[in-house]
C-alpha cells in the first residue's frame, strides 16, 4: 500500500540521491534539495541512478532550498547530507519547516541526532548500510543489488511509532530492506565503530582499510564507546543483519572505488565528515580519559588533506604506524 507521506531529501549526493531516487521510482512523493551544478542537472534532465542493474532516469522536483517549498503536515525530512553541514541544514529548515516536521537522519556518526532533537520534537535515526557514490552532477550510484541497501529506523532515542513502521515499509517498496527498531542506537554505534575506517580509505587508500591500522582504530572506538556507557551491537549481529543483502556488483565494469569519506577527496570538495567519525571517539575519550591517539591522528591527517584538497591515499598507513609507533604487519 501506497503511503501519503511527501518526503523531501535534504541532499541529494550518493545516499540521498540513491535513497531519493528508489522512493520517486516506487511511486513516493519525492523532492530534492540540492545546490550548484547538480542541482542545475537534476533541474535539467532529472536524477540518473546506476546501477550493477542498469541505469534510470528519474523526474522528481530539486530545489536549492527548504524555503521553496510549500510545507505541509505529510512532509517528512530525510536528513543525508554530510555530518559536518547538518546545523546549516537544520538551521534553513527551522526558519521555514513546521516545528512537528519528522527529522529522520539517514547520516553517518552519532551527533546528527541530538542536534535535529535541539530544533525539532520528532527525530529519527536510521542505521545505513548502502553502498552508493556520487561524483558527476545530476547522478548517483547504487553499487548493490537487487537490494539496494539496509535502512533500518527507530524514534530518538529509542522506542518506534506508527511512522517509523511507515516509512520502513516505504524503505521497503523501493528496493532497500527495512524494519523498525526501538534499540537503533545499537546500530547507530556500531555503525559509527565500521566507520572509523573511512578516514583510512580516504587517507592511506582503500586498501588498507582492514589492515594494522584498522585494527587499532577500531580497538581504541570500542574502548570509548564501552568507557562512555554506548551499547553497540555486536560484529557478528551486523554480520548476520547483512547476510546476503548486501551483493555488491559492477557498474560498467568498474567496482566501487571507495566509500563517503574517499569521495569526498576524490571530488575536491574541501571539507570531510572525519571530525564526526574518528573525530567523535576523540572527543567520547577526551570526555572519559581513554587515549585515542590513531584516531586523533587520522582525523588531523584527514581534515588536512581536504583542506588543501589533496588526492586520497595520499599518506601509506606504514608512515601514520610508524609515527604511532607501531609496526605494520
Amino acid at each position: 500500500m501506497r503511503s501519503d507521506l511527501s518526503y523531501v531529501v535534504f541532499g541529494a549526493g550518493a545516499i540521498g540521491g540513491v535513497v531519493g531516487g528508489r522512493l520517486a521510482q516506487a511511486g513516493r512523493d519525492v523532492t530534492l534539495i540540492a545546490r550548484g551544478a547538480h542541482l542545475a542537472a537534476l533541474q535539467a534532465h532529472g536524477l540518473r541512478i546506476e546501477s550493477p542493474a542498469g541505469s534510470a532516469t528519474v523526474d522528481c522536483a530539486a530545489v536549492g532550498h527548504p524555503r521553496e517549498i510549500d510545507w505541509q503536515a505529510c512532509h517528512v525530512v530525510l536528513l543525508a547530507v554530510k555530518s559536518h553541514q547538518t546545523l546549516g541544514a537544520l538551521s534553513d529548515l527551522a526558519t521555514v519547516a513546521p516545528p512537528g516536521t519528522p527529522i529522520v537522519c539517514l547520516q553517518n556518526g552519532i551527533a546528527n541526532e541530538p542536534a535535529a532533537l535541539r530544533l525539532f520534537p520528532r527525530v529519527y535515526a536510521v542505521s545505513v548500510a548502502c553502498p552508493a557514490s556520487h561524483g558527476e552532477p545530476g547522478a548517483v550510484q547504487a553499487w548493490s543489488t537487487p537490494v539496494t541497501g539496509l535502512l533500518d529506523i527507530g524514534c530518538y532515542p529509542t522506542g518506534i511509532d506508527p511512522l517509523c513502521e511507515t516509512v520502513a515499509a516505504d524503505f521497503t517498496a523501493a528496493s532497500f530492506s527495512s524494519y523498525p527498531d526501538p534499540a537503533i542506537h545499537r546500530w547507530k554505534n556500531r555503525k559509527l565503530l565500521t566507520n572509523l575506517g573511512n578516514a583510512i580509505e580516504a587517507v592511506c587508500g582503500p586498501a588498507e582499510r582492514l589492515g594494522t591500522l584498522g585494527d587499532i582504530v577500531s580497538a581504541e572506538g570500542a574502548a570509548v564507546l564501552f568507557a562512555a556507557g554506548l551499547e553497540a551491537s555486536t560484529e557478528q549481529e551486523d554480520k548476520d543483519r547483512r547476510a546476503s543483502l548486501l551483493q555488491r556488483g559492477e557498474i560498467a565494469g568498474q567496482p566501487r572505488p571507495g566509500g563517503s569519506s574517499w569521495q569526498s577527496l576524490q571530488r575536491a570538495t574541501g571539507d570531510i565528515e572525519t571530525d564526526y567519525l574518528n573525530g567523535e571517539i576523540v572527543l567520547l575519550g577526551r570526555l572519559h580519559g581513554i587515549p585515542t591517539p590513531a584516531n586523533e591522528l587520522l582525523q588531523q591527517l584527514a581534515r588536512g588533506l581536504a583542506a588543501t584538497r589533496q588526492r586520497a591515499g595520499a599518506v601509506p598507513a606504514t608512515v601514520i604506524l610508524e609515527r604511532l609507533g607501531q609496526t605494520g604487519g
